[in-house]
């Protein structure tokens, strides 16, 4: 028993003597599309009507965040000592904590314990007579201020000491 093949429908329309079939999208294409259309929808709601998403320069702005911390941190373990080294180093809690009882012990007498100044300039402010940068800080406590009556600490404390204690004062400058 043979079976005679469908007849396909046409169209009624001709064009230049060529006729069309009238058939339906397949479903994979059709599919393909609906999910297009529900994928765009949501991600216009998410990212432009609810603002639950970031934007594209918050997205850049945390990206290059990240990837300045990386770059300090491998700077840090490299031994290489900048700003951003100590910025880092500033949000390190045991760094930080370090640096304040190496103040504590050493600074306070001068600078007050809350930073606040005495004998010596106060710390709490942005207004730094020597410079307020991470490294001018670092010198200064390493080299001293003779004619302002400060000695140097380098010598006393040592590098990995200074170095926390600079974290300390970067942690106190940031808030």
């Amino acid at each position: 028993m043979s079976q005679t093949p469908k007849e396909e429908k046409i169209r009624e329309h001709t064009f230049d003597g060529i006729e069309e079939f009238d058939k339906s999208l397949p479903n994979w294409w059709l599919f393909t599309l609906y999910a297009t259309i529900a994928f765009s929808i949501a991600y216009w709601v998410y990212y432009q009507k609810a603002s639950m998403g970031l934007d594209q320069e918050q997205e850049l702005e945390a990206a290059l965040a990240e990837i300045d911390e990386v770059v300090a941190k491998a700077k840090a373990e490299a031994g290489v000592i900048d700003n951003d080294t100590f910025a880092v180093m500033a949000k390190d809690p045991d760094i930080v904590s370090a640096g304040q009882l190496i103040y504590t012990q050493n600074c306070s007498a001068c600078h007050g314990q809350n930073l606040e100044g005495g004998i010596g300039l106060p710390l709490n402010d942005a207004d730094w007579k020597h410079g307020g940068q991470p490294l001018d800080i670092q010198k200064i406590v390493v080299e001293g201020v003779a004619t302002a009556g400060m000695p140097p600490w380098g010598p006393v404390l040592g590098e990995e000491k200074v170095n926390q204690v600079v974290a300390f004062l970067v942690s106190k400058q940031a808030k």
